[in-house]
């Protein structure tokens, strides 16, 4: 059973930044693909970012491309999400996530249904 936990989030002014992380248990996460969703109130889950195993590859949709970067650490079994210059609109539950057998290219895992576990999520707030 592999085991998520997202950590970091919290209350930010617009125009500050976050940076949120997610510990992953399981004994081969280097070969994990990555990412990073967030539910608003009243919207969808969406995606926000994935990462290959190697970290070599990533997307980002793209409302967060050039403030948000998505890294990890395989020697830690962490995934980062560095969120700059934010907003109000990117309030939301930021959920990590992972597919312990990836066999597709990175842009496959915009997809929610692309990944075979998930954390609990973690809030992050951006007030006005």
């Amino acid at each position: 059973q592999v085991q998520l936990v997202e950590s970091g989030g919290g209350l930010v002014q617009a125009g500050g930044s976050l940076s949120v992380s997610c510990v992953v248990s399981g004994r081969t996460f280097s070969s994990y693909a990555m990412g990073w969703f967030r539910q608003a109130p009243g919207k969808e889950r969406e995606f926000v970012a994935a990462i290959s195993s190697s970290g070599g590859s990533t997307e980002y949709t793209d409302s967060v491309k050039g403030r948000f970067t998505i890294s990890r650490d395989n020697a830690k079994n962490t995934v980062y999400l560095q969120m700059n210059s934010l907003k109000p609109e990117d309030t939301a539950v930021y959920y990590c996530t992972a597919q312990t057998s990836p066999a597709r290219a990175t842009s496959y895992y915009r997809q929610s249904r692309s990944y075979n576990y998930w954390g609990q999520g973690i809030q992050v707030t951006v007030s006005s």
